[in-house]
């Protein structure tokens, strides 16, 4: 089975990719913008027929798609989570009708849940920033493209590798950098709001799973932990995995689209349903493999 990986080098392509090279019936091939990969694409400018000159001659029997980008201006998100699944999806309409696309969302795209409740895939969206919008302008491309195809609405991910750009990828090297001693200060913002964490290893067991699944899928499924827990959870697990002794200071300003969804858990009940998945990592293992990571020890066994 020949697997397309778009965005393999970023934190959950990577994951992805990682995964998938363990099965014994892939071949991986890689398609980013990185050097030596096997279709060199930037799906924020490429054109629907070139790109589909390329997937047929790469013949890929699924594509999973884990390009995004998470920060930057309306319009650097919307080229990237909005325009370029439509152009994927244009292109593989063309060159590979068959091929089986998974595609990676966001929970975002729901926008503020209530408190206390899982969202279903069924739920009203209602993002509350750019991201959340174009986010699920690319899930609505590919949902409405007419291509075996499923949307992954991936919640918080966290665990080994994670980038400096998200929170818990910020605190831990903030926390490796900051000391032991009593007088150091971590200043972040509020650690109010709830999240639905789920470990990047049990989201690439997901992707795996959607990319190699017979059948028909249903056109969204919900990867998350199913469990929503307030952020200061996730960053009291990394001061006492770090060894931290100094303070923790709530003053500094936090993103406006953090401070907008003060709750979000989603159901995954249709996931474990259709693919079989649940997940196996609980918060206190994702935090313990994302300070390995970040202090350069031995990341914990899967």
């Amino acid at each position: 089975m020949r697997i397309l990986v778009l965005g393999a080098t970023g934190y959950l392509g990577g994951h992805v990719a990682e995964r998938l090279r363990a099965l014994p019936e892939a071949t991986l091939l890689y398609g980013g913008r990185s050097p030596g990969a096997d279709l060199p694409v930037d799906l924020a400018t490429a054109r629907p027929g070139p790109l589909a000159e390329a997937l047929a001659a790469l013949a890929p029997d699924a594509v999973v798609n884990c390009a995004g980008a998470v920060g930057g201006d309306a319009v650097a998100l919307a080229e990237v989570n909005a325009r370029g699944p439509a152009v994927l999806c244009a292109a593989l309409r063309q060159a590979a009708p068959g091929a089986r696309l998974v595609h990676l969302g966001s929970a975002a795209e729901y926008g503020p849940g209530r408190p206390g409740t899982r969202v279903g895939e069924d739920a009203p969206t209602r993002p509350a920033a750019p991201y959340g919008a174009t986010k699920l302008a690319g899930t609505v491309a590919v949902t409405a493209s007419g291509l075996d195809a499923v949307v992954l609405r991936v919640g918080n991910p966290v665990g080994p590798g994670a980038p400096v750009a998200g929170l818990p990828g910020s605190v831990a090297r903030a926390l490796r950098d900051a000391g032991p001693g009593p007088e150091a200060v971590l200043r972040v913002g509020d650690l109010s709001p709830y999240r639905d964490f789920v470990d990047v290893r049990d989201l690439a067991r997901a992707a795996a799973l959607a990319a190699t699944r017979p059948g028909p899928l249903p056109a969204v499924l919900n990867i998350s932990a199913g469990r929503a827990v307030e952020v200061r959870e996730l960053v009291q697990g990394l001061v006492r995995a770090s060894g931290f002794a100094g303070r923790v200071e709530e003053t500094a300003g936090g993103s406006a689209r953090s401070a907008a969804v003060g709750w979000q858990c989603s159901d995954v009940s249709a996931a474990r349903a259709a693919l079989g998945w649940a997940p196996r990592h609980t918060l206190a293992d994702s935090v313990a493999a994302l300070w390995a990571s970040v202090a350069g020890a031995p990341v914990p066994a899967r």
